[in-house]
């Protein structure tokens, strides 16, 4: 079909609005009918879904620190019947996932991650107490053994979440974390909890609700170069960590899909 007739197919049916007005009704009705309208299900079994995902655009800060995703508006509904964007993005920013390739030479890449892998048990780390103090606060095995003590083993297939209350300077420059000097100052994991983690339990990802999994400071990147090259992944920029149980959720990575890449931004939802 031409371009032309495209557009003009698209328009017709865009601005037909008694169309969609006379058609909304029932389909409403059908899906309900049809148990298709997960949350309403969710609800009545007393279950609840957490968006742990943040909203970007081109003022999110990154670690490298150039805005992370940049868009050109290619078709307007006024002048085509549609809106269309292009869409440049770097792979590391907001809420994204660490592919085992980010940090390996051959490790998987996002779009290899196992679909079993990205739908997990959420363990919640709470160090916000520490964070208070130190900026630079880790998860370590012993805060790892606290939470084990609390709630019993990490389950198998885990994702372990660190919740050091960093969100609440996403809208500030202690986000980031880049003092005087440049260096960055921000919590994440201590690469010995890393190892527990990949030594004595069966947890497949890690998360953090900073920039990154090493602290911000880092030269080395160890818990990085500790984690993703064993065939698990991690997820940086985790939102809404205080919104969810210490344990007992489920957490969906909606990992991109594009070929080879070593990351890329995702839809993070708990079901609590």
């Amino acid at each position: 079909m031409c371009h032309a007739c495209v557009m003009e197919t698209v328009k017709q049916r865009m601005l037909s609005r008694r169309h969609v007005l006379t058609a909304a009704p029932a389909i409403a009705a059908a899906t309900v009918a049809g148990g298709a309208f997960a949350p309403r299900a969710y609800a009545q079994e007393g279950r609840r879904i957490v968006d742990m995902t943040y909203v970007i655009d081109a003022d999110f800060p990154t670690w490298s620190g150039p805005p992370g995703i940049e868009t050109e508006q290619l078709a307007k509904f006024e002048e085509s019947g549609f809106n269309a964007f292009k869409m440049t993005v770097f792979e590391h920013t907001g809420s994204h996932v660490d592919a085992p390739l980010h940090f390996s030479a051959d490790g998987l890449s996002v779009d290899e991650i196992a679909p079993e892998n990205l739908v997990c048990p959420l363990c919640v780390i709470d160090i916000r107490a520490k964070a208070d103090a130190d900026v630079e606060a880790q998860v370590t095995p012993e805060d790892l053994q606290a939470w084990i003590d609390a709630h019993g083993d990490i389950p198998d297939g885990a994702l372990v979440a660190m919740n050091s209350g960093w969100q609440q300077y996403v809208a500030t420059e202690k986000f980031a974390g880049l003092d005087e000097n440049g260096v960055r100052h921000y919590p994440g994991f201590h690469v010995e909890a890393a190892q527990m983690l990949i030594e004595q339990t069966g947890a497949v990802a890690i998360a953090t609700d900073s920039l990154s999994l090493d602290i911000g400071s880092t030269q080395s990147f160890d818990t990085h170069y500790a984690w993703l090259p064993t065939g698990r992944y991690g997820v940086e920029n985790i939102a809404n960590l205080d919104q969810v149980p210490a344990s007992g959720a489920m957490v969906f990575v909606g990992a991109p899909t594009h070929r080879g890449g070593s990351g890329g931004p995702a839809r993070i939802l708990a079901m609590v």
